[in-house]
This record gives structure tokens, sequence and C-alpha cells, in this order.
């Protein structure tokens, strides 16, 4: 099997992995918004496939939000708002793990891998702060007073994405890199 065939098969397989995780990870909630066990197979595909299957990756992740209703308290303030956020927010938590990767891996796969984990979630988180300022913040001002923060600020880092983006986090910094040193072991195996 050629190499192009293989990089069709293995981000054929990862966006499988993505819809079931991001369906099923949804149920996984902390506090409003469900956990993204997506990202791993993001950064999987990133450092295995290339920045533009992470990036892929990261629009089926953020499709998937969409689809699967994860987003519906946004999408009743602002379905523009929402719908650009939520695929930014994936699209380029992929491609810069890819970016990550690539400049890595030639000193140290492991290292490029592990920063490119740890770059996903901070591009995701971040892209979702960046969108809650610009489409949403008189409503997270509103949510915040109803949930007796003082702060829309405090609340967008301790109520909307603090205990996520720890547990993404420490979760990708784990098992991406143990994944792509698996799926390389074999690879080396069948030769």
């Amino acid at each position: 099997m050629n190499q192009n065939t293989k990089k069709i098969a293995g981000t054929g397989l990862l966006t499988a992995i993505v819809v079931v995780l991001q369906l099923f990870g949804s149920a996984i909630k902390f506090g409003p918004f469900s956990i993204s066990l997506v990202l791993i197979p993001i950064v999987v595909g990133a450092a295995l496939y290339g920045k533009l299957s992470g990036a892929w990756l990261g629009l089926v992740f953020g499709a998937t939000v969409l689809l699967s209703g994860d987003a519906a308290a946004f999408l009743a303030v602002n379905p523009i708002g929402t719908v650009i956020t939520v695929l930014v927010k994936g699209i380029l938590a992929g491609l810069c793990a890819g970016l990550v990767f690539s400049l890595l891996e030639k000193s140290n796969k492991t290292a490029g891998t592990v920063c490119a984990a740890i770059i996903s979630p901070i591009v995701n988180t971040g892209v979702f702060l960046l969108g809650c300022l610009v489409f949403f913040m008189p409503t997270i001002n509103e949510w915040a007073a109803g949930a007796g923060f003082e702060s829309a600020g405090k609340f967008m880092i301790v109520g909307l994405v603090g205990v996520n983006f720890i547990f993404e986090l420490g979760l990708n910094m784990v098992l991406a890199p143990v994944i792509v040193k698996l799926v390389n072991l074999g690879r080396k195996e069948n030769r």
C-alpha cells in the first residue's frame, strides 16, 4: 500500500473515531460543557499524517459539535458566531498541532508529539475564549451574574473552561504520545 493510500485510510479511521468520541464524550460533562476527548485523535492524526489531516480532523470535530447539539446554548444566542467559533477552534487546534509536530519531529518525535498535544487544547480553548469575547459577551455577563460570579472573565476561566481545559491538557499529554509511539512501533513491525 502506498503512503498516500495509508494516509487517506488512517485519516478516515481517525475521522470516525473523532465523530464517535465527540458523540459519546459529550455525555461526560464538567459544568455546563463537555470534555473534548477528540483532541487526542486530532493530535495523533496531525503527528502521523500531517497538518492538513489535523485540520481536517479538527473540522470534523467542530461539525460534530454543531450537529450533536453540544453548542446549543451558544447557537441560541448567535448562530453565525457559534459556527465560526466552533469550526475555527477545531481546525486551528488540528492545524497548529501538525505545525508544531512538523517543526520538532526531526530533533525528537516524542517531544514533538508532546508539544503538539499541549498546543492543541491551548488553541482549542483560546479560540473558544476569543469567540466568547467577540460574539457572546452580553450573554456571558448575564450567565456570570446568574452563576454568582463577580466578573465575566472569572466565569469564563473558572466556569466555562477551567476543569475542562486541565482535563483535556492532561489526557492529551499522556495519551497522544503513547498512541503515536504505538502506531509507529506497529509500522516498524509490519515492514
